[in-house]
């Protein structure tokens, strides 16, 4: 399989840029906003079984409508190979996970929000197959999850109406996090390229302190496109500098790669 070599290059230059730009902003802003201070290999993760490779599930062996196979699925994955340094398969769950985004809030939505972020299932239970992988930005610990999986077309679209009305409903808040007690939460629309059939896509921040009064400020990007039966989800988040420019052009790389491998689905059939 070929792809396209432009948007290869274009991948590689954007993610390059967000590597010396993370670094840079970490030298400079200290721990202000970085989160607590820790080498990234202690502070990103906490010890859990790594999702090094990428997985599928459940056994079935394609989904219902667009006929992909779990083979498929895998091979839309974006990995650290389409990536490239400082992307590595992820050693573990981010601590941040449960230390701010295990959440309360009054809002009903904001609290779907804060909920579907910790989970990351946003449309529960897949409707065939489903390929997710995990990777570590081994320079600033930041983490970002790509699934592709078969989902009703009907739930997706309503999913990503509801996506679209939380700038709104939810662009700021706080929320009281388990661990690192009362967060400021901000709710921004993302923009996304004009791929696939239908997207949306949010940046939230997190603002606090953790109990030894070190400043924290964690950014985490949510990316939903649907290109016909398939959906596309990521996250992609962390302390310090998360570049919006990472999370579209992979949403646009992933996206073209998921349509080449719907077109030589169908072709076999």
């Amino acid at each position: 399989m070929t792809h396209a070599p432009a948007a290869r290059a274009l991948l590689a230059s954007v993610l390059s840029v967000s590597a010396l730009l993370t670094t840079a902003a970490c030298s400079v802003l200290g721990n202000d906003t970085a989160g607590p201070a820790a080498p990234a290999s202690a502070s990103a993760t906490a010890p859990a079984p790594p999702a090094a490779s990428p997985v599928a599930e459940p056994s079935s062996s394609a989904s219902p409508d667009s006929g992909l196979s779990e083979e498929q699925l895998r091979a839309a994955l974006i990995t650290e190979t389409d990536l490239g340094q400082p992307w590595v398969p992820t050693r573990g769950v981010a601590t941040w996970r449960d230390g701010l985004l295990k959440s309360s809030t009054k809002n009903a939505d904001c609290r779907r929000l804060l909920d579907v972020l910790y989970t990351e299932e946003l449309f529960g239970t897949s409707a065939g197959p489903r390929a997710v992988v995990a990777l570590d930005d081994a320079y600033s610990g930041a983490q970002l999850r790509y699934q592709v999986a078969a989902y009703r077309p009907a739930e997706v679209d309503r999913t990503l109406k509801w996506l679209g009305g939380l700038p709104e409903k939810c662009g700021e808040f706080t929320a009281t996090a388990r661990k690192d007690g009362v967060q400021k939460v901000e709710v921004d629309a993302l923009a996304l390229p004009e791929t696939g059939d239908a997207r949306q896509a949010l940046r939230i921040t997190m603002t606090g302190e953790t109990p030894d009064h070190q400043l924290t400020r964690l950014t985490l990007d949510l990316a939903v496109v649907r290109v016909g039966e398939e959906t596309i989800t990521l996250t992609n988040g962390g302390f310090g500098d998360v570049a919006s420019e990472v999370t579209q052009v992979i949403v646009e790389f992933g996206t073209n790669r998921l349509t080449e491998i719907q077109k030589q689905g169908r072709v076999r059939v």
